[in-house]
């Protein structure tokens, strides 16, 4: 009989058995599966079973936390099924079954946009630190700006270009990239497809309006002119002709014989999509784009305008749930490649700070509570600054009524700037530091904007809590009936501490509480307490002292039990279990002796950024019964074998 036979079989049962099982596979700590009816699995029933940590539904799978022993329960759960396991792709392939058309494209733009977006960020940084230099006139300086005043800065601002210049006007070599790694193509055709729409020898996109149709150049084939047109900054433009790009180098894959393909292939896939980038795609995406801005326009100027910011501002939140967030930041890239400004994302700031201000009436409400306190006021920080999951499936979800308070705040603060005409001239800042990417003149109205997102979510919880009102998890002087993010731990009395274990940095580089991790499995501890590091060095070492007792097939994740019993994951990167071991070195094997000066693996940064999933190292401890809570006495930049961290051992 198998370690989790039992809980394997009312997994089976309670998910809809057999028959409702398309695909099934599992990572570092969860079982994915790919459900034909996802609405037969009884999640109050599976979140009974004794080894189950938790649940979610993503990208159409739903998958069920179990920890450190899901290949053990894997192999169980097949045994009791008779069902084997698949790939990870194909896992993501058989999930598209639960996808509707929307869901789909929503799927590609996420995973288009996902790698380009901490360049996005850092773009949307550099331009509102130029705007601050070129646009505020300080009264210290007799009226003038920063730039006026000192050449020193005048310097910076022009030199701070040169990185915004490339994020931004060559965007769509980002996006042609983006779009070849995303299908599986050839990525430096999609890096020169890219260029093709940006070179210099293209008149400028900036510069079509103000150029005589006459002056415009061309290229002339004899019979026919094409003109030669760049597309910076155009993001549909790009999308199209990214595609096109990959499905024909698909398409010519399967027809041309493998001792010629690194030939022909390239070349009868580049040509024709460049060909018609220039022809076709560029101005049919150019109008698309334009047409997008203005029904956006015409809202924003319209009598109605009040309405469109209640109703964007109201559910920009529940967007980031479904994903289609992603499809919002399209729109806004396009407004500031017609525009130079947005009115768009203004609200998407204002939407993250409601988040973490209803956050912050949960600490004030549950003060007190420890444990619910170190996933409530690193998610209201992260929330300020522009990342608002962790606050919102952390916390406001959880709750309901503090994620309404939101949403309500939000609304009215949207449709107060969009009311005052608040433009951005970037994106990429959220939360409070959004401040520094709103045009100059309307940073005042900004700022009123952001009082409204304090004051009005944080009343609103705290009124909505005391009446009850969309409120059946948290009742005013009841039980708490939560998940255990807001309960003590529960130690029986004859229990006793028999010591405590001391955690080391298995990396170097930066370290953050598990709280701050972007992955809810890790971010709610799920898994458990613990810490993780944003990794400087491929060299990783063991956290503790103590036994190697699992190492993962796909070399993501190796498990230790330490000298006092705890047993800690050290996984490497978010979601690299999809990239099948190939960033991953390990160097201990099953049932050796390590401590912290152990190197236990290495990992290739590079060849995980560059497959678009982030570096983090997580180190969770995942028999909660023993070691519950752990506190972490150094973070930000560490060394590996550096002291950071210890926990109870009961």
């Amino acid at each position: 009989m198998g370690k989790y036979q039992k809980e394997a079989q009312d997994l089976l049962e309670f998910i809809g058995g057999k028959e409702n099982i398309a695909a099934v596979s599992h990572c570092a700590t969860r079982m994915r599966f790919v459900l034909n009816d996802p609405s037969k699995a009884d999640e109050d029933k599976i979140d009974d079973i004794p080894v189950v940590k938790g649940m979610f539904t993503n990208a159409g799978q739903f998958q069920v936390i179990i920890g450190n022993d899901v290949p053990v329960f894997f192999n169980d759960f097949s045994a009791v099924s008779g069902i084997s396991g698949v790939s990870k792709d194909a896992g993501k392939e058989a999930a598209k079954q639960n996808l509707n058309v929307i869901q789909r494209i929503v799927s590609v733009l996420a995973e288009v946009f996902a790698p380009i977006i901490p360049a996005i960020i850092i773009g949307g940084l550099i331009l509102g630190f130029r705007n601050l230099m070129d646009g505020v006139p300080i009264s210290a300086f007799g009226g003038q700006t920063i730039i006026e005043h000192s050449q020193f800065w005048a310097g910076v601002h022009g030199f701070l270009w040169l990185i915004g210049e490339a994020i931004f006007h060559f965007l769509p070599v980002g996006i042609t990239w983006s779009i070849a790694k995303k299908m599986g193509t050839t990525q430096i055709l999609g890096i020169v497809l890219g260029i093709t729409l940006v070179s210099p020898q293209l008149l400028n996109a900036y510069g079509v309006a103000s150029t005589a149709a006459a002056d415009i150049p061309v290229w002339d084939f004899g019979f026919a002119q094409v003109q030669m047109i760049g597309y910076q900054a155009q993001v549909i433009p790009a999308m199209l002709a990214g595609f096109m790009l990959a499905y024909l180098e698909i398409f010519f894959r399967k027809y041309v014989p493998q001792s010629i393909s690194m030939i022909f292939v390239p070349f009868l896939s580049l040509v024709p999509t460049v060909l018609a980038a220039h022809v076709i795609l560029g101005p049919i995406g150019w109008a698309i784009g334009s047409q997008i801005t203005n029904v956006v326009s015409m809202a924003i100027d319209s009598s109605f305008a009040w309405l469109f910011g209640i109703i964007y501002g109201t559910f920009y939140a529940p967007l980031v749930i479904t994903g289609l967030h992603h499809l919002m930041l399209t729109i806004d890239l396009q407004m500031i490649a017609d525009l130079k400004y947005t009115t768009l994302w203004p609200m998407v700031a204002l939407s993250n700070i409601a988040q973490g201000s209803a956050v912050l009436a949960v600490v004030y409400l549950h003060r007190g509570n420890k444990k619910e306190e170190q996933v409530s006021i690193p998610s209201t920080i992260s929330a300020y600054l522009g990342v608002t999951e962790p606050a919102m499936f952390g916390i406001n979800l959880k709750y309901l009524y503090p994620f309404v308070a939101a949403m309500i705040g939000s609304g009215i603060a949207g449709c107060y700037i969009t009311v005052m005409n608040v433009k951005a001239m970037g994106v990429g800042i959220g939360g409070l530091p959004g401040i520094i990417s709103i045009q100059a003149g309307s940073q005042l109205h900004f700022a009123i904007g952001m009082l409204i997102v304090i004051v009005v979510p944080f009343v609103l919880t705290i009124f909505f809590r005391q009446r009850g009102i969309l409120n059946k998890l948290d009742p005013v002087g009841g039980v708490v009936d939560a998940p255990t993010l807001t309960e003590e731990p529960t130690v029986n009395s004859g229990t006793v501490e028999i010591g405590t274990e001391s955690f080391y940095a298995p990396v170097n580089g930066t370290c953050i509480s598990i709280t701050e991790v972007p992955d809810p499995v890790f971010s709610q501890k799920m898994m458990g307490d613990g810490f993780a590091i944003k990794p400087t060095d491929t060299n990783v070492y063991s956290p503790v002292e103590g036994k190697v007792t699992n190492i993962f097939n796909t070399k993501h994740a190796i498990g230790i039990t330490s000298n006092l019993g705890i047993e800690v994951l050290i996984h490497m990167g978010l979601d690299t279990v999809e990239l099948d071991g190939k960033p991953f070195e390990v160097k201990v094997a099953e049932g050796d002796s390590v401590t912290m000066n152990t190197l236990i693996a290495t990992m290739d940064l590079e060849a995980v950024t560059s497959a678009g999933k982030q570096t983090d190292i997580i180190v969770a401890l995942t028999n909660v019964d023993k070691a519950p809570l752990m506190t972490l006495n150094k973070t930000n930049t560490v060394t590996h074998s550096e002291l950071i961290g210890a926990a109870d051992v009961l």
